[in-house]
C-alpha cells in the first residue's frame, strides 16, 4: 500500500499560479468504478468519503525546472499559490510528489492560464447541467448511489450551448474561452464529475468544489449546508481574473439567483449575462423579481426551463453566433 496523491485543475493568471489536491494514507480501498452498477456503484460512491486523508505530509511541487516544498493541511488538502514569471497560456502542465518508504510517488495535472481578452462562464454543476433531483433529497442519494457515470443524465442541449459560449469570439478553436464549474459538491466528488463532463464533452473547465468529507455520517449531508463557499469561490475567480467578462449559469433549486445577484452587484461591470434553470414546473416569484433587478443594472438575464430556450437568448444578445 502506499498513498494517493490527487491533484486537482489549477488556474493562473499574469502574476500567480494555484494549484491544489489532497493526501490520502495508504489504503487497501479502490479508486472510485467508472463501470460498476447498482450496489457495487453504491459501494464506490460511499468508499470515496470514507478514504483518510494525511495531514501535515510533506509536498513537492515541481514546475519548470523549480521545486517549491510545502505540507498539507489536517484535512490533507494542499495549495500552492506561487509567484509565476514564464508566459506559457491555456493548460500547462505541473507534477506534485512526495516520500514514502524511501519511495518517490508522483501525479501530474494541469492549469490554465487564459489571456486577459478572454470570455469567462462560471457554471454550477448540479441540476444545472446535470440531473441531480435536488429539491428531492432522496432522490438525489439513490440516484448518486445506484446509477453510475455512465447512466446519469445531462439536460438535452446543454453541450451545444456550452460548447458555443466556449468559442464564443474565438478564432483559433484550439485556445478556448475559460470555463469554472463552481459546486457545493465535495472534493471526493471530483473525478466523477470530471468523468461525466469528458463522457457529454462539455468544456475542460477548472472545478472549485467544497471542503472533502471523510466519514458516512458525512456523506447523507454530501451538496447540502450553507453556499457562502460558492459566493467566495466566485467572487475570488472575479478578482483573480478583474479583465475577463463572465456569464454566471445555474438554477432556481437553491440559492444560485440570489449569490449572482450579490456578485453582479460587486462587480457592476464585469457580469455580460446570467442564466437560471427553471426546475420545478413553475417558475419561483422571488427569483422573477430578483432577476429583474438584475436586469435594472444592465445584466443580461434569461429564465429558462430547457437549455435551447437559453441558445437563442445567447444568439439574441450576441454572446454566440
Amino acid at each position: 500500500m502506499k498513498p494517493i496523491i490527487k491533484l486537482y485543475r489549477g488556474y493562473a493568471n499574469e502574476q500567480e499560479l494555484i494549484v491544489m489536491g489532497h493526501v490520502f494514507l495508504p489504503t487497501k480501498k479502490a479508486e472510485y468504478d467508472f463501470q460498476d452498477k447498482n450496489f457495487k456503484n453504491a459501494s464506490s460512491i460511499i468508499g470515496m468519503y470514507r478514504m483518510k486523508t494525511w495531514g501535515n505530509a510533506d509536498i513537492y511541487l515541481k514546475h519548470h525546472q523549480n521545486t517549491i516544498h510545502t505540507r498539507t493541511l489536517k484535512d490533507g488538502y494542499f495549495k500552492f499559490c506561487i509567484p509565476l514569471h514564464q508566459k506559457d497560456y491555456g493548460w500547462v502542465e505541473y507534477e506534485v510528489s512526495l516520500t514514502y518508504n524511501n519511495q518517490t510517488i508522483s501525479a501530474k495535472e494541469s492549469y490554465l492560464r487564459p489571456r486577459i481578452d478572454h470570455l469567462g462562464i462560471i457554471s454550477d454543476i448540479d441540476d444545472t447541467f446535470l440531473v441531480s433531483y435536488t429539491l428531492n433529497p432522496l432522490r438525489k442519494l439513490y440516484n448518486l448511489l445506484f446509477h453510475n457515470v455512465n447512466r446519469r443524465k445531462i439536460f438535452e442541449d446543454v453541450t451545444v450551448h456550452y460548447q458555443a459560449l466556449s468559442q464564443s469570439g474565438r478564432e483559433d478553436h484550439k485556445e478556448l474561452n475559460t470555463f469554472f464549474y463552481v459546486s457545493s459538491s465535495e472534493w471526493n466528488l471530483y473525478r466523477f464529475i470530471v468523468k461525466f463532463t469528458e463522457i457529454h464533452q462539455l468544456p475542460k473547465a477548472v472545478l472549485l468544489l467544497k471542503d472533502i468529507k471523510t466519514s458516512l455520517s458525512q456523506f447523507f449531508w454530501t451538496g447540502r449546508g450553507g453556499h457562502n463557499h460558492k459566493f467566495e469561490k466566485i467572487k475570488h475567480i472575479l478578482e483573480f481574473y478583474p479583465n475577463l467578462k463572465y456569464v454566471l449559469i445555474g438554477d432556481d433549486s437553491q440559492e444560485d439567483p440570489f449569490l449572482y445577484e450579490a456578485i453582479a452587484k460587486i462587480f457592476p461591470l464585469t457580469i455580460q449575462a446570467i442564466y437560471i434553470r427553471q426546475t420545478a414546473k413553475e417558475k419561483k416569484t422571488k427569483v422573477i423579481k430578483t432577476l429583474q433587478n438584475l436586469e435594472s443594472l444592465s445584466v443580461e438575464v434569461c429564465y429558462f426551463k430547457k437549455s435551447k430556450e437559453a441558445i437563442t437568448h445567447s444568439k439574441k444578445i450576441g454572446l454566440i453566433t
